[in-house]
């Protein structure tokens, strides 16, 4: 099973990001929950070519409104 581990910035804000390891692979436009943040992806790429089954990537993140 692959593990993605992705670094996430959320821009225009003060959050400090961090890093998750997800089972998917985020695509841009998706809505992510991290803690208690629900985000979008802005952008996403590869950090480092994958090492066997884990992928390291970096995600551009935005807060999503909650209704």
């Amino acid at each position: 099973m692959a593990v993605y581990k992705v670094s996430y910035v959320v821009t225009g804000s003060d959050h400090p990001g961090g890093i998750v390891n997800l089972e998917k692979l985020p695509k841009v436009g998706e809505s992510i929950q991290v803690g208690n943040a629900d985000l979008k992806v802005i952008e996403i790429f590869e950090l480092i070519p994958p090492r066997r089954d884990f992928y390291y990537m970096h995600a551009t993140c935005e807060f999503v409104e909650r209704e």
